[in-house]
């Protein structure tokens, strides 16, 4: 601490000097005309701010370590009850500026010398207790922001798991804007490789969010490498669905737009469950989504943004996966006895119905001769039974090459490779 307290040890007399800055009328009105210029700012959080002031121009005694640690403790005060530190600190300077004006005259009548000496007491009393005030109101602050962050994940991690008291959540959601009486849906972001730190990607995407679904009903947050994006329906386009097939509005391509921008990460994949109202509806509308990119990995799909309507086929065929690996076995287990397996015969299915039956369009994708594509689609008729050209067999090879897929066969065994 600058300066020496000339103070200590020692009692001072009853000057008229310090019957003024023990005068309690004198410390309330610098007190109020402070608070008024700081914009109605607590006075409260001046302390013993004044005395110390007074204290420094009338005898040069400065602070100890004791008021400035108070000081710093009411920078905490300020930031808890949501006071600016710009704001506390105008408070501070409007105090030091009144006190010097409402300094008596013995002061302005003493030589140049200890005038100055005054004033440079009071400047440093100033700058310490302002520096104090100030290191005070950022600790609260950082203990504010890392007490909302767990909260904010903790709070997250319930609404998605579902499993949480539902009033107790309700409680809970309430600081951070979210009505759980109305309907949201949520948007899974994933990267190409696993970032080591995933916050960057979270704080640039937080800003686009709130800048366009406003800064309630709306979180950003991580979980298990993903970019977990809550958001009300109404504001994203999505009317809440009770299993229908409206589309998850313009959220992913929001959230996968602005992801895009970032270096590290791409190509990032979004998927985006369904809006479903309620507090429960958020852990539906989650799962979905998660689904989506675990259904969109299995498939091999393009597309970077995912929606669950896209996906129902698939969650269909998967639900019952005895009755897929028969499907599979049955239908597409005798193209092993090919040259060359299965693999390339399969292969050309998948491409023959994603073109849509058009075998010109499937052999430019598959980089052959539509002499080739017409030629497999034969030997898969001659060997299954199935025509790929007859519509009547057209649905069920189609369904059993989805499911291949999602069991990732031929490349992997089937679950259970015995006929029913």
């Amino acid at each position: 601490m600058a300066g020496k307290d000339v103070s200590k040890g020692s009692r001072r007399p009853a000057t008229p000097d310090r019957l003024l800055v023990d005068d309690e009328q004198w410390l309330v009105r610098v007190a109020e005309g402070a608070s008024q210029d700081a914009g109605g700012v607590s006075s409260e959080l001046l302390g013993d701010y004044l005395p110390m002031l007074a204290d420094a121009a009338l005898f040069g005694r400065f602070p100890g370590r004791a008021e400035i640690e108070a000081v710093r403790l009411l920078g905490r005060h300020a930031a808890e009850r949501g006071v600016s530190v710009g704001r506390g600190v105008d408070l501070y300077l409007s105090a030091a500026r009144r006190v010097w004006g409402e300094l008596p005259a013995v002061v302005r009548e003493r030589d140049n010398a200890a005038v100055r000496a005054a004033a440079g007491a009071v400047l440093q009393v100033v700058d310490d207790a302002v520096a104090s005030f100030a290191e005070g109101h950022a600790e609260a602050g950082r203990e504010m922001v890392r007490r909302e962050e767990t909260l904010r994940r903790e709070l997250v991690e319930d609404l998605l798991r579902g499993d949480a008291h539902l009033s107790a959540l309700v409680g809970r959601a309430e600081p951070f804007g979210l009505d759980l009486t109305r309907a949201h849906q949520v948007a899974l972001a994933q990267p190409a490789q696993r970032l080591s730190s995933i916050e960057a990607a979270t704080s640039a995407l937080e800003r686009v969010v709130l800048d366009r679904f406003g800064d309630r009903d709306v979180l950003v947050a991580t979980k298990e490498g993903l970019v977990v994006v809550l958001a009300l329906a109404d504001a994203t386009g999505a009317p809440p669905t009770s299993g229908g097939l409206a589309t998850t509005g313009h959220l992913g391509k929001i959230v996968h737009g602005e992801l895009s921008r970032l270096r590290r990460g791409s190509p990032w994949r979004v998927a985006v469950g369904r809006a479903h109202p309620g507090a429960y509806g958020i852990a539906r509308s989650y799962e979905e989504a998660r689904e989506g990119l675990t259904m969109a990995a299995r498939m091999r799909l393009d597309e970077p943004i995912v929606e669950t309507r896209d996906l129902l086929t698939y969650r269909v065929l998967a639900r019952d996966q005895p009755a897929l690996v028969d499907l599979v076995y049955s239908v597409l287990n005798p193209l092993d006895q090919a040259r060359g397996g299965a693999g390339p015969l399969v292969e050309t299915l998948t491409a023959y119905f994603d073109c849509g039956c058009v075998a010109t369009a499937a052999a430019s994708k598959l980089h052959l001769s539509v002499r080739a594509v017409t030629y497999r689609l034969d030997r898969v008729r001659s060997l299954s039974g199935f025509d790929p050209l007859d519509p009547a067999h057209r649905f069920t090879l189609h369904a059993a090459v989805l499911g291949a897929k999602l069991l990732g066969w031929p490349e992997r065994p089937l679950p259970s490779a015995s006929p029913s």
